[in-house]
């Protein structure tokens, strides 16, 4: 595997960095909290002027056609404003579709997904009725479920894309910690379902991309709490001097940044190896996930000790990234079933 990125690569991570900087403010995500958690305007620039939505999709389907190493450079600087976009339903779906779809149903939703115009969530559960191409069955925890037009539910028994439209769905908003990814309740009762062609590839290139897209996520949040600490840390004068000169105070930083540094080869190895298909994959997305959300807690949670008072306040920042790092850590499987994982795959009957 090549760790260093291209210099495509370097141009598509600095032009998102800017533009998230830029459009992703912490007015708007605030003002997006109080919706719906989506910045409307937002998810526009970003799949369309920007136009790396499709990042990972094929040129034929209005994509760019490139790989999970590129999608996850939009996912850290995405990350690392704690943006309000649905990425992790974008990510999933798309890669559900591509995986296990038709090219009757890649060919009428991926252009759909790649333009924005069509908001997707997916999930799975074990307990799905099925009769003919009807749906009975419930679904938890959808992130960005209340205001998807479209889902990719299943399990690795089978598949289906639902329309939120469809008779028999409905949907039940949550009040959730981390405001900019709510979650909400899927309920199939005798809904249509298209039925995807691979339920199990779909599923499990839906589960491969999610861990990708929160654990990088989780490494952009960390960096930018870092970054914010330091910068804080040079202004803050406490005592005659810069707090940040302090030794207790420089051992936090220091901290933050060798945990930081070890994410970072997490995530991109993971990325890397879904795209080379390495057979070191599935222990690299477990490893990515549990150590890239694990960090961002801890980082997180500095930044609001390290910011004093401060940072205890609504009016701060800090408490998005804790929010958001909290949400990451139990999502899509915490961090102690990703470790069991591991230690399945490396130590096998003995774990």
């Amino acid at each position: 595997m090549e760790f260093v990125f291209t210099e495509e690569q370097q141009m598509i991570g600095e032009t998102a960095k800017g533009f998230f900087v830029e459009n992703a403010t912490s007015k708007r995500t605030r003002s997006a909290m109080a919706s719906d958690g989506i910045d409307r305007d937002l998810w526009t620039g970003f799949c369309q002027e920007l136009g790396l939505a499709g990042v990972t999709v094929p040129e034929v389907y209005g994509g760019a056609g490139l790989g999970q190493v590129e999608f996850a450079l939009l996912a850290e600087a995405a990350g690392a404003q704690v943006a309000a976009l649905p990425m992790v339903g974008l990510a999933m779906a798309s890669q559900a579709i591509l995986a296990g779809g038709t090219d009757a149903q890649k060919a009428a939703w991926l252009p759909e997904l790649v333009s924005g115009s069509v908001i997707a969530a997916c999930a799975g559960s074990a307990d799905v009725s099925v009769q003919g191409d009807s749906l009975t069955g419930t679904f938890e925890f959808v992130p960005h479920g209340a205001s998807a037009a479209l889902f990719v539910l299943g399990n690795d028994a089978g598949a289906w894309i639902v329309e939120r439209s469809t008779t028999g769905v409905e949907v039940t908003a949550h009040v959730t910690m981390d405001q900019t990814r709510p979650l909400a309740t899927v309920t199939l009762q005798n809904a249509h379902g298209d039925k995807l062609a691979d339920g199990a590839a779909a599923m499990r290139a839906a589960r491969e991309a999610g861990w990708i897209c929160v654990a990088a996520e989780a490494l952009g949040g960390a960096q930018e709490a870092l970054d914010r600490t330091v910068a804080y840390a040079k202004e803050r004068v406490q005592f005659g001097r810069a707090i940040g000169s302090f030794q207790a105070y420089k051992h936090r930083l220091a901290d933050m940044m060798i945990e930081i540094e070890q994410a970072r080869s997490a995530v991109y190895w993971a990325a890397c190896a879904a795209d080379e298909q390495s057979s070191d994959l599935p222990l690299a997305l477990h490893a990515a996930k549990s150590f890239a959300a694990d960090t961002y807690a801890k980082c997180a949670g500095d930044m609001i000790q390290l910011h004093g008072g401060i940072g205890f306040t609504w009016e701060h920042d800090a408490h998005l990234f804790f929010k958001r790092a909290r949400a990451i850590q139990s999502m899509l499987g915490n961090g102690n079933w990703h470790r069991e994982q591991v230690a399945s795959m490396i130590l096998g009957e003995a774990a």
